[in-house]
């Protein structure tokens, strides 16, 4: 948080406006009003143009009764701070990050209803320093943390926040603060954080979850980064959508054209894979992944061997060419192919140990394409789903897959198809799925 020129909290972390905005000088130089109307968006990625940044008061209503903030301060008034915490009735949901004489304010100011969090270190001491400070909580660096030091600090019912972030922000280090007892982390890798958790009391899930074209909501669709923080998240299988180029080269992408997420415009097929190698496939996500590639299926394929199964999506391959590429990278039996049924009979021909996907929208069809296709497992309509089916074709030897992506991407649709016992769903909002597990199994 900073000032503005007008004495207002807005939510900015830098001094100067420049690369994060298409404003220029520092924040303090302008009011409210004026950083209010600035383009915070556009500098990251052009999907975000016209994004404001947030004042105070707004950051709080969003938050209400939804999720706790930190709140940074950069540069702040403590008694319009807690003005503005006490007028958001979020006393209870907000934790005060700042120097000690500020923090000194705000709990005289506020007669300690707002949670103060300063940074401690060893050269500090503990039992006088705390007793001195009364803090609610403390921020330590990840490589100072010890399971000594949480211990003080929880017997004196003081919280510790974890700071793990550059080189500290990862599993090994997530494990062993976790060990040691902290209560919160701050990290740039929440999504990832909270997958690992999720596996240390999930080590075998009921349900199997499919990441769809990666992990589109933090890397670009159907691009190695996606890929790669998908199977950090502990995806169970990778979905990925595969096209062949004008002269019979494979490349990921969804999309028959080009244009929403490269750099190029056309329909794929049309272009030699020298041109579709050389095409920008990150900068339309955001800034961070300008200059990723459009990946060879080559590549894709020795990215995953061995951390991920797979769930090919078949848009324009050949079943001869799919299945030589599996065998080729050893990757026959951790992959599923999703196509029609009339591909997938070819599929069988080709190479019947390749397990088949092939879509299910009627339950009627149930036994014609088990004679047909004879499925590892049913691309199942969620429209569709429901405990009978499923059960009847666990009663075939056959699974059932899902994708939950669009309007059933909710928390209670995923726990009711685990209820009915479905084997896997394809989600773009993995970290929901996790939850609904967590859920089900009674875990709050």
């Amino acid at each position: 948080m900073r000032l503005t020129r007008d004495g207002k909290h807005v939510i900015f972390h830098d001094s100067r406006l420049e690369g994060k905005t298409n404003g220029s000088g520092a924040v303090e130089g302008l009011t409210l009003a004026e950083l209010l109307a600035l383009d915070a968006g556009s500098a990251f990625a052009a999907r975000y143009a016209g994004e404001r940044l947030l004042s105070l008061p707004a950051a709080l209503a969003l938050a209400r009764g939804r999720i706790n903030l930190y709140l940074d301060c950069k540069k702040v008034d403590p008694a319009l701070l807690v003005q503005d915490v006490r007028d958001a009735g979020m006393e209870r949901q907000v934790v005060v990050f700042d120097a000690l004489e500020r923090l000194r304010e705000v709990r005289r100011i506020s007669q300690g209803k707002v949670a103060v969090m300063p940074k401690w270190r060893p050269e500090f001491g503990l039992s006088q320093w705390i007793d001195a400070e009364r803090p609610d909580a403390v921020e330590i660096d990840a490589d100072k943390v010890t399971p000594e030091i949480c211990r003080t600090f929880h017997a004196r019912g003081v919280k510790v926040q974890a700071k793990t972030l550059g080189e500290w922000d990862r599993r090994e280090v997530w494990e062993k603060l976790l060990a040691a007892g902290v209560d919160w982390f701050q990290t740039d890798l929440a999504e990832e954080l909270l997958a690992f958790a999720h596996r240390l009391r999930f080590p075998k899930r009921t349900v199997r979850i499919a990441f769809h074209r990666g992990a589109n909501r933090y890397a670009p669709e159907n691009t190695l980064p996606a890929f790669e923080k998908a199977i950090r998240m502990g995806a169970d299988l990778v979905e990925f959508d595969v096209r062949t180029s004008s002269e019979g080269k494979f490349f990921l992408l969804h999309d028959g054209e080009l244009g929403r997420t490269t750099s190029g415009r056309g329909a794929l097929a049309s272009l030699p894979s020298r041109e579709l190698a050389a095409l920008d496939a990150g900068s339309w996500f955001g800034k961070p992944f300008v200059g990723v590639k459009l990946p060879s299926l080559d590549d894709f394929l020795a990215l995953v061997r061995g951390k991920v199964d797979l769930y090919f999506d078949a848009k324009e391959i050949t079943p001869e060419a799919l299945a030589a590429a599996l065998e080729r990278h050893g990757l026959v039996e951790a992959t599923v192919v999703y196509k029609g049924a009339p591909y997938l009979e070819k599929l069988k021909g080709v190479n019947p140990r390749i397990r088949r996907l092939p879509p299910l929208g009627n339950p009627a069809d149930v036994d014609r394409l088990a004679e047909q296709v004879a499925p590892y497992a049913f691309d199942t309509s969620w429209s569709i789903l429901s405990k009978e089916l499923i059960e009847r074709c666990h009663g075939l030897g056959i699974q059932v897959f899902s994708d939950a992506i669009g309007r059933h991407e909710r928390i209670e649709d995923y726990r009711q198809a685990i209820d009915w016992g479905i084997d896997v769903i394809q989600t773009d909002h993995p970290l929901r799925v996790m939850r609904a597990i967590e859920l089900a199994a009674g875990r709050r």
